[in-house]
């Protein structure tokens, strides 16, 4: 492991999930961070929002829908993907990961897009109110 590996692959991590990461001990960690993020998500050829598609639809797919907690509303945060596309990804995801799934996809979506609208409202909220 380089250091600078390590540092852009903490920053990515950053960038991809919108919370600081610190570093950790353990070979699983240093991997993951090292590769995973330093390496693979840095790469050239696709765009942020590129890979969270991507991310999104296998996700899905495979009904991991614990860690579709984390990559949606992480592309909402970072304006990746806006909540109506996020309910047409959806739709379209349903007719390939199958009804059931995407069912839950769908209800996930929403509720995941109406959390982040409401802390969007409480941070307008906190803002107007230190303005007076």
């Amino acid at each position: 492991m380089s250091d600078e590996r390590r540092r852009r692959g903490l920053e990515m991590m950053r960038q991809v999930y919108g919370w600081e990461v610190g570093d950790a001990p353990g070979d699983f960690f240093g991997i993951t961070v090292d590769h995973l993020f330093g390496e693979i998500w840095t790469r050239p050829g696709l765009s942020m929002r590129d890979r969270r598609l991507l991310l999104i639809g296998m996700l899905a797919g495979q009904g991991l829908n614990d860690v579709l907690d984390i990559q949606i509303p992480s592309a909402l945060a970072n304006g990746e993907l806006s909540p109506a596309e996020l309910r047409e990804i959806a739709i379209f995801l349903t007719h390939y990961v199958g009804w059931p799934l995407g069912a839950k996809l769908s209800v996930q979506v929403d509720g995941l897009i109406a959390k982040h609208e409401k802390a969007q409202r409480r941070e307008r909220e906190r803002g107007d109110g230190q303005a007076g």
